[in-house]
């Protein structure tokens, strides 16, 4: 008895040292890592042909990457730390024993769930990524590789690791469209476009929506035919058992003789070429202004071809641009017939409201989200109040990470629906794609949590805390008036700071780049705004002396003022590191970021370069001005006028001046409801005044402590009507021009404003029937004490 209790201590003392040393092994400062340097990857029987193969590759290929090591697929499991893939019904991986769940209740993983779990199996150190199904184990190795600590030679992960997450919405994906519209994609090839998939089924996507049908001489970018391309998107898809989409318009007018039969044949060839197909979104309109009853018959047959090559696709339709009576006519067909060939309903821009579609839509139907997350103006969703410089230099399509406005606008319209495929054109909104599809799968994510496992993802663990930092500076660069925003030079110098110390990245990494680029960039648009309008002040003084200097010597005075951005260049080095950049950005991704250098199709598709020298002031108005002035008859003409544009902006003590749409307005209270607060004339290039160059449709404004007693006049600038209220009262004009630059004017009786305060709002007129463009707007208003 006494040799064996010897022995049973002599073990005890041998398996206490080895948890010892299992434990040392596993800390690192106070908290307990486990280094899995030496780690082989173990994959389920279960996880069958080509999806063990996918799964290894992704594992092996993105941790090579990240260490330089590379890891290898073991048959059986050895004395080594394991990474495990597995589906939740495995009992043992190639022999390896699963340990069973806490209790006989716990709940199961649903459909795309995975757990993420550090397990000590006989000894070892077992990372465990179970998947409910393919798409549950791709998700659970994309938190892995998030997570993952990692630097040259190393990998180590937390042992407290233990992770469980099922996808709140059903459908989380991306809008790909391989065409010259987008402004890097169509320079991509198809090894490209596999990686790209990958990271974003790595943060959580399962769709992506191409646009196929392109002409392959629609751009000098194409690498592969589109058709061809089409096909491949297709395979990348199947290689990730993710689902593929097609954006695919009904011909513009299915009244046209064989316009129908037309539609029906080019969309067969397509079903017929791709090898998966699982969604066709056919918008109602944008483009096209077909009614539902010519449109419906089209979308039927089409759904009897779709089925024909992949049965268990289906046909969505938005009603986007549908008016009341179209709208109408189709939920009623709904309702009457129930159609099982339409799947579900998509809402885009300029679609009912989502509260409406998704209260009149059966409960059979599905619904999907159609947001814009790619433009910033001009838009779906705009950015609030953005400064006009921004606007008119970085446009539409700029590097746009703005995580928590897109998370806010996430948990207000997402919930209405059953998932996403959001409507992108080009790789600047990158983070936002990766903040949707995270939030797919857990709303109530913390967005900080998510950048930081970009950041770490993407630039290694060593820039996590600078570079999640750096692009939250990113975003608060666009938040309110751009002159004396001190965030823009922190943001500058923390992205500079990081350009210095992680040099490598400044050459090879795409999302680096324009991440840096734009700190650059809107630190140069604030210098040159700064400047500028330091010169347009000097011009008011110049013609303000315009008696004593006369007309003419005051106008050639102040284009001499004007003149002297040519001369005096401001901040040429940050110039220049923007040009550096969206020359790397073109040679890395193929960023087309100017028409003439670059090839990008238009100048609002993301064309930055060509607006970046564009004036802040109101150096253009202000030429054309003299020039007209110039030819005045007589010098009261000349010097009235000089007047007027001297006190435009500064309309004298007790009296108020609004730019309606400027992040520094004083008194507008309303936001913009569909981003149309952007003119966009001559490719960008408008000569009008910068104020009229914004505008809304029906704004608000607010005034308080106003003179008591005393009359004041409305004076009203923009296009069309101006219906306008004053504390709710409708007032009549005693002047009423509809121009640009022309004027309205409305006198407010003293006794109409309460205690000093005003509130001035516009009623919408009925204009349903024009273009948004010849749409009534209001671009300045004015408060003049009389």
């Amino acid at each position: 008895m006494e040799k064996k209790n010897r022995i049973r201590n002599k073990r005890l003392r041998m398996v206490l040292a080895f948890l010892l040393v299992v434990n040392l092994s596993c800390s690192e400062h106070t908290e307990e890592v486990c280094n899995m340097t030496d780690a082989t990857i173990l994959i389920s029987e279960n996880i069958r042909t080509p999806f063990d193969t996918t799964t290894a590759d992704i594992l092996i290929e993105e941790i090579e990457k990240r260490t330089t090591l590379r890891l290898s697929v073991e048959e059986t499991w050895k004395n080594r730390p394991i990474i495990a893939l597995a589906l939740q019904d495995d009992k043992d991986i190639r022999g390896l024993m699963i340990p069973k769940a806490e209790n006989e209740h716990t709940v199961r993983l649903e459909k795309e769930g995975f757990r993420l779990q550090h397990l000590l199996i006989e000894g070892q150190h077992v990372i465990l990524i179970t998947g409910a199904d393919i798409r549950g184990v791709l998700y659970g190795i994309g938190k892995f590789l998030r997570i993952l600590e990692t630097s040259k030679g190393n990998i180590s992960v937390k042992s407290d690791l233990d992770f469980k997450a099922t996808p709140k919405y059903a459908l989380r994906g991306h809008q790909f469209g391989y065409r010259n519209t987008a402004n890097s994609w169509d320079s991509w090839t198809v090894e490209q476009f596999d990686q790209h998939f990958r990271e974003q089924v790595l943060f959580g996507a399962n769709s992506f929506e191409n646009i196929p049908f392109q002409d392959p001489n629609s751009s000098v970018h194409f690498k592969i035919d589109p058709q061809q391309m089409e096909v491949e998107l297709s395979k990348i898809c199947t290689k990730y058992d993710v689902d593929y989409w097609a954006w695919t318009p009904a011909p513009e007018d299915l009244t046209a003789k064989n316009a129908h039969e037309i539609g029906l044949q080019e969309q067969e060839e397509f079903y017929a070429r791709c090898p998966r197909l699982n969604g066709i979104f056919v918008p109602g309109g944008d483009p096209g202004e077909n009614h539902p009853s010519v449109l419906i018959p089209y979308l039927e047959d089409l759904s009897k071809i779709l089925l024909k090559y992949h049965p268990n696709a289906g046909i969505w339709v938005s009603l986007q641009g549908f008016n009341e009576e179209k709208t109408t006519y189709f939920f009623e067909y709904l309702k009457n017939n129930k159609p099982d060939w339409l799947r579900g309903l998509v809402n885009g821009p300029s679609s009912p409201p989502l509260a409406f579609e998704r209260s009149q839509l059966p409960k059979k139907y599905q619904y999907r989200f159609y947001p814009d997350i790619t433009h910033t103006v001009r838009c779906h969703y705009p950015v609030e109040r953005w400064d006009q410089a921004y606007a008119l230099t970085l446009g539409r399509e700029p590097c746009n990470p703005q995580p928590r406005h897109y998370a806010e606008l996430f948990r207000r319209d997402v919930p209405h629906t059953d998932g996403f495929i959001t409507y992108s054109d080009g790789s600047h909104d990158d983070l936002n794609k990766v903040v949707w599809s995270q939030l797919g799968f857990d709303s109530d994510m913390d967005v900080k949590n998510i950048v930081s496992e970009y950041c770490r993802f993407f630039f290694g663990n060593d820039v996590v805390e600078e570079a999640t930092e750096g692009i939250f500076s990113l975003e608060k660069n666009w938040e309110g008036p751009l002159l004396g925003n001190v965030t823009v030079k922190n943001t500058l110098g923390l992205w500079q700071a990081l350009e210095r110390e992680h040099a490598t990245m400044n050459s090879s990494n795409w999302r680096w780049q324009q991440l840096i680029m734009r700190a650059y960039y809107d630190a140069y648009i604030q210098d040159r705004l700064t400047y500028e309008k330091k010169l347009e002040e000097n011009v008011y003084k110049i013609l303000a002396e315009a008696k004593n200097l006369g007309a003419d010597e005051a106008m050639a005075k102040a284009l001499q003022e004007l003149e002297k951005v040519d001369k005096t260049k401001v901040s040429p080095h940050l110039r220049e590191k923007v040009f550096q950049y969206a020359e790397a950005l073109f040679e890395s991704i193929g960023a087309q970021t100017s028409v003439p250098k670059y090839g990008a199709r238009s100048a609002e598709r993301g064309a930055i370069l060509d607006f970046i020298d564009y004036p802040l002031n109101n150096r253009w108005w202000l030429e054309d001005q003299f020039k007209d002035i110039s030819q005045y008859k007589t010098e009261k003409a000349k010097l009235e006028r000089l007047d007027f544009i001297r006190t435009y902006e500064h309309p004298g003590e007790g009296s108020f001046y609004d730019n309606i749409s400027s992040a520094d307005a004083q008194h507008v209270t309303s936001e913009t409801d569909d981003a149309i607060d952007y003119l966009w004339e001559n490719d960008g290039r408008s000569r009008k005044r910068l104020s009229t160059q914004l505008f809304q449709f029906t704004p608000t404004l607010s005034y308080e402590n106003l003179e008591p007693k005393v009359n004041y006049m409305i004076r009203v600038s923009g296009l069309g009507e101006a219906l306008l209220r004053a504390n709710g009262e409708r007032l009549k004009p005693t002047k009423y021009e509809k121009g640009f630059e022309e004027f309205k004017e409305f006198p407010v009786p003293a006794d109409l404003i309460e205690e000093g305060r005003l509130k001035i709002s516009f009623d919408k007129p009925d204009e349903e029937h024009l273009n948004w463009r010849k749409q009534s707007r209001v671009t300045d208003v004015w408060l003049l004490k009389q």
